[in-house]
């Protein structure tokens, strides 16, 4: 049995990874011709996700990846601010929370090297067809790659996942997010000690807010482990999303790079009267490392996605349930997704069931999956959404105690022990 992946994202190679594990034969088409070259900045890992990761990769494998992954019960309690920089509450406590933090590019990189050479890069995939019943990817110079299962795992613009479903499978939510990186040695010392080892969430007025999480592979290492790190993070820093919503102002920031971007964003938050101090963490961020990006969503009813019948061809991750950061669940989610599948292709050549039962059976099992953690990402989306008009101080406390009660149900519904 051959398959192919359209994507090599986290979730394309975790099932690449898998499939190679069990001695499929696999090819994986990707449009980038660097690996590192890869949006966003870091992933929570909680404790399904990792487990899902030890089945589809080597042992040492899996060493490498929490070698290079800060622990999230080695950080305080989650804290939550108004934009005047005023602590309004905390979120659980962390002590027994399994999950992990890892740069997006290292998970990537240690993930493409346990699929080696069935990777190939700058291979962008423009169609996909039938011959004869089996799906085959077309490519740009008119060649193509035949297999007995098509998995487009090409993100929330998924080629794959249209041509299935006849439409788009996700929509904009309203909001425009910028990320960057700011190492804490970099900030100011009463800074610095205000955001601690920990994330921090603030929702200010007319649908703006800023996440600032907390990444440190040393410090929080995971591991005692003689291997050399291989996370880009080397110290304590500052992974922040600015947030607003969606308009012409905001989305011709998109078009901005490096200081200008800064800049820009420090004077929208100025103008929705957020205090100057309370945003040292972006005024302080890295230029080069500042980026732009739309949140999408698919429908949170299971009904809805992969909304067609199961055959040779599937999709996994964000071309199915593409998913809002704003639970820090998407990229965890597609790993199951192909742990999943593996297990599916598996009995499969075992002879227990058909692939299409099998795809079937995968589908069934990501609806759910999907549904739940969309749930979970649009509950952050909505109290943005609330926050729509100015805000008095009582009313922005009682939205910070929902936003707490809100991560403290998601902390115990999604993670596993």
């Amino acid at each position: 049995m051959r398959i192919i992946i359209v994507g090599g994202g986290i979730g394309g190679l975790a099932l690449a990874a898998g499939l190679r594990r069990h001695e499929f034969e696999v090819s994986v088409f990707d449009r980038d011709l660097d690996i590192t070259q890869t949006g966003g900045y870091h992933i929570t890992l909680d404790g399904r996700a990792q487990a899902a990761l030890q089945e589809l990769v080597a042992p040492e494998i899996f060493e490498r990846l929490l070698g290079s992954s800060s622990a999230l019960r080695l950080r305080t309690r989650d804290a939550f601010w108004d934009r005047y920089g005023r602590l309004l509450g905390h979120g659980p406590r962390l002590d027994d929370n399994p999950g992990v933090d890892i740069d997006r590019i290292t998970l990537r990189t240690i993930l493409a090297d346990a699929v080696g050479a069935d990777l190939y890069l700058g291979r962008p995939v423009t169609d996909i067809t039938r011959t004869a019943g089996a799906p085959q990817a077309v490519f740009a110079d008119g060649s193509t790659a035949p297999g007995d299962l098509l998995v487009g795992a090409d993100g929330a613009h998924s080629l794959v996942a249209q041509r299935l479903a006849g439409r788009p499978t996700n929509h904009p939510t309203g909001i425009i997010g910028f990320s960057g990186r700011t190492a804490a040695g970099d900030l100011g010392a009463t800074e610095r000690q205000r955001l601690g080892p920990r994330s921090s969430m603030v929702l200010g007025p007319r649908t703006t807010a800023l996440y600032i999480g907390f990444l440190d592979p040393v410090g929080n290492a995971v591991l005692d482990t003689p291997r050399p790190r291989e996370a880009i993070t080397t110290g304590p820093t500052y992974i922040w999303g600015a947030m607003f919503a969606e308009s012409a102002a905001t989305d011709a920031l998109r078009a901005l790079h490096g200081t200008e971007l800064r800049s820009a964003l420090l004077t929208a938050f100025d103008r929705e009267g957020w205090r100057h101090a309370a945003l040292e963490v972006v005024e302080r961020a890295d230029p080069g490392s500042i980026g732009a990006f739309r949140f999408n969503a698919a429908s949170t009813r299971a009904r809805d996605l992969a909304p067609w019948p199961a055959g040779p061809v599937t999709a996994l991750g964000d071309a199915v349930h593409a998913t809002p950061p704003t639970a820090g669940m998407g990229a965890g989610a597609a790993i199951r997704d192909a742990a999943s599948l593996v297990t599916g292709l598996r009995a499969v050549a075992a002879g227990t069931v058909t692939l299409p039962v099998a795809v079937s059976r995968f589908e069934s099992d990501m609806r759910v999956r999907g549904s739940e953690v969309l749930l979970a990402a649009m509950r952050t989306v909505r109290l943005m959404r609330a926050t729509g008009s100015p805000l008095g101080a009582g009313a922005t406390t009682a939205t910070a105690s929902v936003l707490a009660r809100t991560q403290l149900l998601g902390r115990r519904r999604f993670t596993s022990r």
